[in-house]
């Protein structure tokens, strides 16, 4: 019989009232079982006409103010990032049969922050952000490789290549986290945390 927590949920929903907190312990299981990248996630956003779109990116960082993930800023989401700071997030474990959606604003991270993390990226992907003029039409893929040749050929010292202007963070601060939990005959267990008006989390049970 599965344990259960104060809530009478599965016990793996356990008994925090922080959603991070709970977030953390989740990922830790995700990255046991999952075979490739458990930090994969469904970003969605929408451009200044309320079409939206959604892509998979991977979560590079995360704390109690946000989950960062990086991109060209020229690209789509880049750009419907900058015109509609509201976006959400999506993790879905197959292995774990369990998913997070998380719904909030996003702002860029501190250039300190995206040279750190650009500077440990390889070399070729380094390259690749400046090469790359993200979600833009190609005439060819020899058009990309000849891009990428030339600036390797600018930037040969593979220790020293600049971030570029257009290439930084986005950090998510969460609103909502809800932790979904797949159950039979379809009855899953669905646990919200909502944050209040004070900046308190609330904890709330959902319907299947």
């Amino acid at each position: 019989m599965n344990q259960k927590n104060s809530l009478g949920l599965n016990n793996c929903f356990l008994d925090l009232n922080d959603p991070i907190d709970l977030f953390k312990v989740w990922m830790e299981e995700a990255k046991k079982t999952e075979p490739n990248d458990p930090n994969a996630l469904a970003l969605a956003t929408s451009d200044k006409n309320n079409r939206p779109s959604v892509r998979m990116v991977l979560l590079k960082d995360f704390d109690k103010s946000g989950f960062v993930f990086y991109t060209n800023l020229k690209s789509q989401k880049g750009n419907e990032l900058e015109n509609n700071p509201n976006a959400a997030m999506c993790f879905h474990w197959k292995s774990l049969l369990r998913q997070i959606r998380i719904y909030g604003t996003t702002q860029k991270v501190s250039n300190e922050i995206a040279d750190e993390y650009y500077n440990t990226r390889s070399y070729e992907s380094r390259i690749g952000a400046w090469a790359s003029k993200q979600s833009s039409i190609l005439k060819n893929k020899n058009e990309l490789l000849n891009s990428i040749d030339e600036y390797k050929k600018k930037y040969n010292n593979q220790i020293q290549v600049p971030r570029p202007d257009h290439w930084s963070g986005w950090s998510l601060t969460p609103l909502s986290i809800e932790f979904w939990l797949d159950g039979e005959s379809r009855i899953h267990e669905r646990l919200k945390y909502t944050k209040n008006e004070n900046g308190n989390w609330i904890k709330l049970l959902l319907s299947p």
